[in-house]
């Protein structure tokens, strides 16, 4: 392995650790960093130095390492890591010994800075998930919102329908319209952006199943092309031929996040999943069903990996990558607002080990970065392995 290679894989697994660890930010640095933040990323987020500080939410900016890795994270005053200043540079410390230097970065979209028709700012339709890279990338949430919290059975991981922190005046954002969708999706076509995501929490009687439809047929219309190169992110269907469906309306690829692998653990961390969508065999044969459809390498089964043993949880991703699945371990840490708020995730070592293996699952079952980023339209873990092994991110280039 090349010493650029081995330096990509201590940054990727040091931003690793920042997104399970969080990062301990000083009051001044506190201050200093929200001066970087574009006002626009400030209004999506409602995010203030005091909930980076008291509530451990995400810090709305992400930044990057010497050859060019992003890292996201969270403030956290018990963590090991700190954001140091020394002179006019920025470093990770790790008790006291400086680590990596780095700098904040501003990848706002032009389209932040608009409305649509109605008068809603787009930064509140839709976020940036490209996080700089060259693959541009929107996610639209329709709702933040599940009603699975009717029933109690919020799914264990999930934040969605997490509490209202008044003293912050932190609100759900309402539902989004089609029209909302279209027009955002055209603001940011026009500017370079070239895949989205749909997602959402469920809706009562299940009415996001026709939703999706409803979504597509105003992003052919505003983007004025049949394949608007989509992700539906969706919940198993009672009726497969939903998913036919989604693809005769434009979408190229879909999703169905697992979570968690095996019937007994599927029970008990997603139990919104188990009464919305007809248990977990149903969720099983939606995907292979969803495979036959869209074929090998267009469907997606994301894993909240930390939330069961290792080799359970690879049992899983083997079994999904073997028939065509693009399996992703998204890292669990416990966010706030959701049921297992102030629990642990396992250690870096753990959660590393798991990105290696699957990235090898992958490889194995001959599946390609295109059809990684195709079906999860974003940057993970797995997809910046892909390309420092592929040599395709930009600091091998001139190499």
């Amino acid at each position: 392995m090349s010493i650029l290679k081995e330096q990509l894989l201590d940054e990727l697994k040091l931003s690793l650790a920042l997104r399970l660890d969080g990062v301990y930010f000083k009051p001044e640095i506190i201050a200093d960093l929200f001066e970087r933040i574009p006002n626009n990323n400030i209004i999506k987020t409602k995010i203030t130095p005091e909930l980076v500080e008291r509530l451990n939410y995400l810090v709305p900016i992400s930044f990057a390492f010497p050859l060019g890795t992003r890292a996201a994270t969270f403030g956290s005053y018990d963590s090991l890591y700190s954001i140091e200043k020394d002179g006019d540079e920025y470093y990770v410390s790790r008790r006291g010994e400086l680590l990596k230097q780095l700098t904040f970065v501003d990848d706002s979209p032009a389209f932040y800075g608009k409305t649509t028709s109605d008068g809603t700012p787009m930064r509140e339709v839709a976020t940036d998930s490209a996080y700089g890279n060259k693959h541009k990338s929107i996610i639209f949430c329709y709702s933040e919102e599940c009603s699975a919290k009717d029933n109690g059975e919020t799914c264990l991981f999930c934040s969605y329908n997490r509490k209202r922190v008044k003293e912050f005046e932190l609100e759900s954002p309402p539902f989004r319209s089609v029209k909302q969708i279209g027009e955002t999706a055209a603001a940011a076509y026009s500017e370079g952006y070239s895949h989205l995501t749909i997602t959402g929490g469920f809706i009562p009687e299940r009415r996001e199943v026709d939703y999706y439809l409803d979504v597509a047929e105003s992003l052919q219309q505003h983007l004025g092309v049949k394949d608007f190169n989509g992700t539906a992110c969706i919940g198993a269907p009672l009726d497969f031929s939903v998913i036919d469906r989604y693809k005769e309306a434009g979408f190229r690829t879909v999703a169905f996040n697992t979570e968690v692998w095996g019937k007994e653990w599927f029970d008990v961390i997603c139990p919104a999943k188990v009464s919305a969508c007809g248990g977990y065999d149903n969720w099983i044969r939606a995907i292979e069903h969803a495979v036959r459809v869209f074929g090998e390498g267009k469907v997606r089964s994301n894993f909240v990996v930390g939330l069961q043993p290792k080799e359970r949880l690879l049992e899983g991703i083997e079994y999904l990558a073997s028939i065509g699945v693009v399996t992703l371990p998204s890292p669990w840490y416990p966010s706030y607002g959701s049921p297992l708020e102030s629990h642990r995730t396992p250690t870096l070592e753990w959660h590393w080990d798991i990105q290696l293996k699957t990235y090898n699952i992958l490889r194995k079952y001959r599946r390609t970065f295109d059809e990684i980023f195709d079906g999860a339209p974003t940057r993970l873990y797995t997809h910046e392995l892909f390309e420092i092994e592929d040599e395709t991110l930009p600091c091998f280039e001139g190499k």
